[in-house]
């Protein structure tokens, strides 16, 4: 009987393994999403209510109704809930380690860039504190449904790899400018940081290197050009500032017949598809025409706009045009958010108020522009910003259940005037489960939360002293 017994043990054991192979050959997919409101973003911004999203290694190889059930089967299924499953949101400029400078300076500093955020920089940046504030910030994105994220700052090996242990997808240019930074202790010690850093991460699934030469006003154009050369022979992006101030040509050192910063740009012969500028706040007509033109990227960030006083960009015009625009958050010190929830109402708004015409600017553009209007500004549109069959596994969940959401008539509308970032449930990239129901997947914020409370703590008191100087200054000056 024992032996028997045994026998009849050990068939069991392997029937058991004989009918978990056959299932998991039956497996033709890796994850579906299912019970959600799906919010497609494609050329048809084709809503489909009860839809399902099936995903197999990093991209999306179904999108339709629950028809699809019947034909793919994974080993992970989400239930959407009745949520709104969307394309994951495009931050497309930000400069991610700001957030350990998040709240200071809000003292009424008339020049925060040359009084304060340039000398707290100076002082403070650290290869270390990099790492933590991007990390940091690359989980607070995560958790607010931003899969993608375009940056300019320094040490972009150090973010790059934080980036990559949160999970998400991000465009980092290394900064370039006339004067010694963290990273780069002789001026344009930038140029040499990026060609390294863009040798090291060029075929990375995650990251995309990029140069980030500041502005025109702090770059000369001398290396403007070999930038846009480098950038030519590299294939990468450059991001830069640019009619972010009034004025800026009267900035620019070198000898130009141009009227603004997009014609000085134009006239050294360095604007073209993979320049990425940000604000791009004082454009003429003739601006737009040559941006356009050359089929260069604009990111339109509404929210610190309005709080730094710097103008209203004309995304209206721009996107009627149909130019490559797409929604950022600048800084954390400049609008102190990296998630575009309240960025959304405040696209719509500020233009509103620009045009005096409440029916321009829907949310269903809003939206366009803060997923595929995003890709388009980074040139990615062919691999992310939509959901559609052959594109990059990234999907966000956001639920309906809370007293915000309800009700919930027209998904566009309860996304930009309503929801917030703790209504995000799931944030998947490039296929894998980064959040899921509010939980952090990949890493944890405890993980990093010693190390946010030293830097907080060294940077208070010069933080207080730099105020107290700046203010005092301003006070002199008037």
């Amino acid at each position: 009987m024992k032996l028997k017994s045994l026998v009849l043990s050990i068939s069991a054991v392997l029937l058991s393994g004989c009918g978990t192979m056959v299932k998991q050959q039956e497996y033709n997919a890796d994850l579906i999403i299912n019970n959600g409101q799906v919010l497609t973003v494609n050329a048809d911004m084709q809503v489909i209510n009860d839809g399902v999203v099936v995903v197999k290694n990093d991209k999306i190889i179904a999108v339709g109704d629950t028809t699809l059930l019947s034909q793919y089967y994974a080993p992970k299924n989400i239930d959407a809930n009745d949520g709104i499953v969307m394309p994951g949101m495009i931050n497309a400029h930000n400069h991610l380690p700001m957030i350990a400078f998040r709240g200071l300076g809000e003292e009424g500093i008339s020049n925060r860039l040359f009084a304060y955020f340039f000398p707290l920089e100076a002082q403070k940046l650290s290869r270390e504190l990099i790492y933590n504030a991007t990390k940091l910030g690359a989980i607070d994105l995560a958790q607010s449904g931003v899969t993608t994220y375009a940056d300019m700052y320094y040490h972009m090996d150090e973010m790059a790899k934080a980036t990559k242990e949160v999970g998400l997808r991000a465009v980092l240019g290394e900064t370039v400018i006339k004067f010694p930074v963290v990273d780069a202790k002789q001026p344009y010690g930038g140029i040499q940081y990026a060609q390294s850093f863009i040798e090291e991460y060029q075929n990375d699934p995650l990251i995309t290197p990029a140069y980030a030469p500041h502005a025109v006003y702090t770059v000369s154009k001398e290396k403007l050009q070999e930038i846009n050369q480098l950038s030519e022979d590299y294939d990468v992006p450059v991001l830069i500032h640019v009619a972010e101030f009034p004025n800026e040509e009267t900035r620019i050192k070198d000898p130009t017949k141009a009227e603004s910063p997009v014609e000085y740009l134009e006239e050294i012969g360095v604007l073209d598809e993979r320049m990425v500028i940000a604000h791009g706040i004082h454009l003429s007509q003739h601006d737009q025409a040559l941006l356009k033109q050359a089929d260069a990227g604009v990111v339109y960030n509404p929210m610190a706009n309005a709080k730094g006083a710097t103008g209203i960009a004309p995304a209206w015009d721009m996107f009627r045009a149909d130019m490559r625009v797409g929604l950022g958050t600048d800084g954390p010190m400049s609008s102190n958010q990296v998630d575009l929830w309240r960025t959304l109402s405040y696209a719509a708004n500020m233009q509103r108020l620009k045009h005096s015409d409440r029916t321009i600017m829907i949310p269903e553009q809003v939206i366009e522009m803060a997923t595929i209007g995003g890709a388009k500004a980074l040139h990615m549109e062919d691999e992310i910003g939509s959901l559609e069959v052959g594109k990059k596994a990234d999907i966000i969940i956001i639920e309906t259940q809370s007293a915000n959401m309800m009700p919930n008539y027209d998904p566009y509308a309860t996304l930009v005037y309503q929801a917030n970032p703790s209504n995000v449930e799931t944030t998947i990239v490039n296929g894998k489960v980064v959040m899921e129901q509010r939980q952090m997947q990949t890493v944890q914020l405890d993980d990093i939360r010693q190390s946010v409370e030293a830097f907080e703590s060294d940077i208070a008191g010069f933080a207080k002293e730099l105020s107290k100087k700046a203010i005092k200054s301003k006070s002199l000056m008037d």
